[in-house]
């Protein structure tokens, strides 16, 4: 199955899943508020369900994050029934405990029988429906809807390999019925074979010096109407996906190592606008206090300005509280026998340059909070690589760290939400935020976002 054809299905069933959720929490509310009331003649009736349908705005997102962060997504197309009824009580149960979490600080009163019953009715939803799934799929009607027959092309070796990667993955559902070996059937031969099996596409591989046959084989399927799958393999990168793109009407192959132009990534913009004004106006009368705080307590500036690395090492001025004495750059030099951080980046604990408001704006991570307007200008995201100063850049020895460059650096990001404060080697921080760009989607950035306000509630910041 095609990435772009398998993404698509997660996305469908994260907004099926989601709605399911929602309708859980309603069926919880109605069976408790009639069924229940009715037939146990129970005395005290419970708030009107208009009250609560809020909640469905934090459940529909949040749902598909915890199954998501529970591996749902990522199971085989028919699993063990014991895989899915485990990753669903799971589930189930983290999702009850947010309504709870959820609702406790806002004192709001949902009777405690249907969040109960939410999180049993949601189990028994989603495992029925996954039941039903599962024999539909398996029936002679699923079986022809969903399976697709193709034709592997190219010479013995290749077509070998795709048998062999196409038997490795049945949920797939493709089906190889016929081979055209391009070293003793020329291409306009595809043409009775495709008439032959009634083939949905087919799938060509091929070195470059075939590109002469393989281009006939399109052509072929350009006039039949089908689709042509060509491996595009000619060269052997290791960590750049490929996509096909049209520049002035003429096709491209497209090799990032950054996410693609996608309405995900949009949504991400909107997230961040609309995120770092609402932050910005919520944390107002906290960021007034703090700058009058460090103006009242040590001479200099409020705000710290210091030149950073933006996405594709584009240099811009980032701004944080100030936090450390104004000489604070002169005496890094001194103390770079103490750093903690392998490589270019300095680390230090119980650093002597911070002033005492500043260690208190730091393990709150306040002095964080003017990034907020970097991400307005658009220089920052509030999900990405933190940023580093532009002479740590500089100093990478190994230019494969640079791909943390390939995204918009970010207020927060995997490795401060994994024990930031744990991460002693430079190379452990870049393989966490390169894990972060090549596995990146809005439902991560919306999972490491929720695990940043622990992080700052618990003063679990910066050092």
């Amino acid at each position: 199955m095609l990435g772009q054809h398998r993404q698509l299905r997660i996305q469908v069933n994260q907004l099926k899943d989601g709605g399911i959720f929602c309708l859980a929490l309603w069926l919880a509310h109605y069976l408790r508020a009639g069924v229940l009331h009715d037939l146990l003649h129970l005395e005290r009736t419970i708030e009107p369900w208009d009250e609560f349908i809020w909640l469905w705005f934090v459940i529909f997102p949040a749902a598909p994050l915890i199954l998501e962060s529970q591996g749902f997504y990522r199971r085989p197309l028919f699993p063990r029934r014991r895989d899915t009824l485990w990753i669903l009580l799971k589930s189930c149960t983290m999702a009850t405990v947010g309504i709870i979490i959820v609702m406790f600080p806002l004192k709001l009163a949902l009777a405690r029988a249907v969040i109960i019953l939410f999180g049993f009715t949601a189990f028994i939803v989603m495992f029925g429906h996954e039941e039903l799934m599962r024999h539909v799929l398996r029936s002679r009607l699923g079986q022809a809807q969903f399976r697709r027959k193709y034709i592997l092309v190219g010479d013995r070796q290749e077509i070998e390999h795709s048998r062999r990667e196409l038997a490795a993955h049945p949920e797939e559902g493709i089906d190889a019925v016929a081979e055209l070996d391009l070293t003793t059937q020329p291409a306009e031969a595809l043409v009775d074979l495709l008439h032959q099996h009634s083939a949905n596409g087919i799938i060509v591989q091929g070195e470059h010096s075939k590109l002469g046959e393989i281009e006939k084989v399109v052509q072929v399927c350009e006039l039949e109407g089908v689709e042509a799958w060509v491996v595009a393999d000619f060269f052997k990168t290791r960590i750049s996906k490929k996509s096909f793109d049209e520049f002035h009407g003429r096709p491209v192959l497209v090799f990032r190592t950054a996410p693609e132009a996608s309405m995900q990534r949009v949504l991400k913009d909107v997230m961040d606008l609309f995120g770092a004004a609402a932050l910005l106006l919520g944390s107002s009368p906290l960021l007034a206090l703090s700058a009058v705080l460090i103006k009242l307590t040590s001479p200099g500036p409020i705000l710290f300005r210091q030149q950073r690395c933006g996405i594709n090492g584009q240099p811009f001025t980032m701004l944080k509280f100030r936090t450390m004495t104004t000489d604070a750059e002169q005496r890094k030099h001194e103390l770079a026998v103490f750093n903690e951080m392998s490589g270019p980046v300095f680390k230090m604990t119980n650093d002597p340059r911070i002033t005492p408001i500043g260690r208190l704006l730091r393990k709150f991570s306040v002095d964080e909070f003017p990034q907020l307007l970097n991400v307005l200008k658009g220089d920052m995201s509030l999900v990405g690589p933190r940023p580093l100063p532009v002479d740590e850049v500089r100093r990478f020895n190994d230019l494969a760290h640079r791909r943390r460059l390939s995204v918009k650096p970010g207020l927060t990001c995997l490795w401060q939400v994994s024990g930031r404060n744990d991460v002693r080697s430079f190379d452990d921080w870049v393989r966490m935020d390169l894990e972060y760009i090549d596995n990146w989607s809005l439902w991560l950035d919306l999972w490491i976002l929720i695990k940043t306000i622990p992080v700052v509630l618990l003063g679990k910041g910066a050092k």
